[in-house]
């Protein structure tokens, strides 16, 4: 679910677009559940999933990046400069 890739660490995650409210949710199919307020229309809801991962995890914006899965709710994302233990223990997973 979480592992060290090359320049930070990858997260394999499962996104439930207009949820009531955005948030961390645990795990799911092992992957990271995250909830979205956001439609999943014009990029509101990968936005919008940037914005949860980074205030979670305590990084700026600019360090999450999706790398696969942009219009699937099954999505890689990359936090850049953090390891893969750091992101678990953020998260308490």
């Amino acid at each position: 679910m979480v592992t060290d890739g090359r320049d930070g660490a990858l997260i394999a995650v499962k996104v439930i677009a207009r949820a009531p409210t955005s948030a961390v949710s645990g795990i799911r199919d092992g992957a990271l559940l995250v909830r979205l307020n956001a439609p999943p229309v014009d990029g509101a809801a990968n936005a919008e999933l940037i914005d949860v991962l980074a205030g979670a995890l305590g990084v700026p914006k600019r360090a999450v990046s999706i790398t696969s899965g942009e219009t699937s709710r099954r999505k890689t994302v990359r936090i850049a400069g953090v390891s893969a233990a750091a992101v678990i223990t953020k998260l308490s997973l």
